[in-house]
């Protein structure tokens, strides 16, 4: 005679960046094991694949994880985790006060926030079209959760950002032309040896875009219990939201 299945709860979140309608189930025991597992480890690489395979099985909606914006697949993580095992999060803060000829109190305080309360923080001053000169202009995107996995093939963090600028490139605009040139229908290789030849001013301006990125962030507040000194603490990062 085979067991039961219980049914399990079907929510809905819109993604804020992509502005994706996905529909998640709560992950399970087995799927939550792994996840504390990869946690544990501290392991960069083992936490990125198994919120990968998570979401994955989790997500009822046809949509690819992998192209998501990255802010959008950690502000869906943190949803499912609140759904899967609870809203409330309690971390850990050392009160770095000084009290006495310069020594912090380090008087440790445990502090709750509810998950569903992290929101994702925008630059007003971020523009994703970016004018390089008076003819040329470029389109960015927000980098792809894809980048992480593709980045790992680079010995060296410049490789690695240079590559996600070219992945990030959507078009070029010539004005004097009136021609749009779609990275799409261009070469990785050809993509580069533009970025390439920008001047370093105009790379700046491409770097800023990626500065700006939305990211998610909670700000708490906390008296010390001990020293009386009230804190004003800014958490961003998705490792930084689970203790």
């Amino acid at each position: 005679m085979s067991l039961p299945k219980i049914d399990c709860l079907i929510y809905d979140l819109t993604l804020p960046l992509s502005k994706k309608k996905v529909k998640f189930r709560p992950f399970l025991v087995k799927e939550q094991r792994n996840l504390m597992i990869a946690m544990e480890s501290n392991d960069s690489d083992t936490i990125e694949k198994n919120i990968r395979q998570v979401l994955h099985n989790c997500t009822q909606t046809d949509v690819d994880i992998d192209k998501l914006p990255i802010t959008d697949v950690e502000f869906y993580f943190i949803n499912l985790r609140a759904r899967s095992v609870g809203e409330i999060v309690e971390n850990r803060y050392e009160c770095k006060n000084e009290v006495e000829e310069g020594k912090p109190c380090g008087k440790i305080m445990d502090i709750n926030f509810n998950l569903l309360d992290v929101k994702v923080e925008f630059d007003d001053g971020m523009k994703d079209e970016i004018q390089l000169d008076n003819k040329i202009s470029i389109k960015l995107k927000y980098p792809e959760f894809a980048v992480l996995e593709r980045g790992k093939k680079f010995d060296n963090k410049t490789d690695m950002a240079f590559s996600m600028i070219v992945d990030c490139i959507v078009h070029i605009y010539d004005a004097e032309t009136e021609e749009f040139h779609y990275a799409k229908e261009s070469t990785p290789e050809e993509i580069m040896e533009f970025v390439e030849s920008l001047t370093q001013s105009q790379f700046e301006k491409i770097e800023e875009f990626f500065d700006k990125q939305p990211r998610l962030v909670k700000k708490l507040e906390s008296t010390c219990s001990k020293c009386g000194f009230h804190h004003t603490i800014e958490v961003e990062g998705l490792e930084n939201f689970f203790g």
